[in-house]
């Protein structure tokens, strides 16, 4: 995956205007875990072993995924994305605006550069995929102004914003190498679940992981009153003086960035929130690895996907 995103890359540099493809290449050239894609070849992989056919495709995920990151860091007025400068940062707003749109095109593009018996079902797979992960943006900004999101309403907007791109990957993968609806559907279903595993792990890791590895500045979240798993269950399982003190840290104005830091890890350490996430965390393994199992394809095959789901509950990065 690579090494192809390197040689799309380099195709990039030889395009003019200049300015509107250099954000585009830095953008996929700062690294990642390029997890949709090697999704979408493991998927393909279990019913085919021609997987250099399937990454234009695998490419078009990881290129739109990048845009959405594109677009989310301005929103987000994040700076630091992969321990380099986000793209908005390196060279400026309207730079991460028009290239990230140039990026969503763009994967259209490699999208239909593999012909299959399946292509209309994959682009409309992909259509209301992209739709989806729009519509759990937005369900995220509006969180920001609400004290009162319920964990029903946060799980519903990280199925959308994180989980349905997983899914549409592995499903995606599955339907270019020919495997029948039933297998695609539930290779979707336990994409899902490995998806709302690995968002909820990644609010773990931005208060509680570290920064060399998780790529990004520890307590992010936090600092923007972003409504995760985690602030959402201290607010539901604390007393009065703790929520006084945690809703005093959300509304306050004028703060030390790190002193808020720590004082909502401290909350958060008093609640237990922590092993709760880790809990609901496993919940949603367990799910994917059951749908997973019961895929009639050989336990061999499957291996690489179980290998992987493993190391997304492991990681600290």
């Amino acid at each position: 995956i690579t090494t192809e995103i390197e040689n799309r890359s380099d195709e990039l540099k030889s395009l003019n205007p200049v300015d509107l493809y250099r954000p585009v290449e830095y953008a996929l050239n700062i690294g990642g875990k390029r997890l949709r894609p090697v999704l979408l070849l493991l998927s393909y992989n279990l019913f085919s072993d021609d997987i250099k056919a399937a990454l234009p495709t695998a490419v078009a995920i990881e290129v739109f995924h990048n845009f959405t990151l594109l677009h989310d860091d301005i929103m987000d007025k994040a700076e630091v994305r992969r321990n380099q400068p986000t793209v908005h940062k390196h060279f400026n707003e309207n730079s991460a605006i028009l290239s990230g749109d140039a990026m969503a095109f763009l994967s259209y593009q490699f999208l239909l550069e593999k012909k299959s018996e399946n292509l209309v079902e994959i682009i409309q797979l992909f259509s209301k995929t992209a739709i989806e992960v729009c519509e759990g943006q937005q369900y995220d900004m509006d969180f920001e102004n609400r004290l009162d999101v319920t964990e029903p309403e946060y799980l519903n907007m990280i199925r959308l914003k994180t989980a349905v791109l997983l899914a549409c990957s592995l499903k995606a993968g599955a339907l270019l190498a020919g495997a029948t609806t039933e297998v695609a559907n539930q290779l979707y279903a336990y994409g899902i679940n490995l998806g709302l595993a690995f968002q909820l792990q990644d609010d773990l890791l931005d208060s509680f992981g570290d920064q060399k590895t998780f790529g990004k500045k520890i307590g992010g979240d936090i600092l923007s009153n972003k409504k995760t798993y985690l602030i959402i269950k201290a607010l539901e399982n604390s007393s009065d003086d703790l929520k006084y003190n945690l809703l005093n840290w959300i509304n306050k104005k004028d703060f030390v960035a790190e002193e808020k830091i720590e004082a909502v890890k401290n909350i958060y350490t008093q609640l237990n929130i922590k092993t709760l996430t880790q809990q609901k965390i496993d919940v949603y393994f367990q799910k994917a690895a059951a749908i997973l199992q019961n895929i009639e394809v050989s336990e061999n095959k499957k291996q690489q996907l179980i290998v992987l789901s493993h190391q997304i509950l492991k990681r600290d990065s």
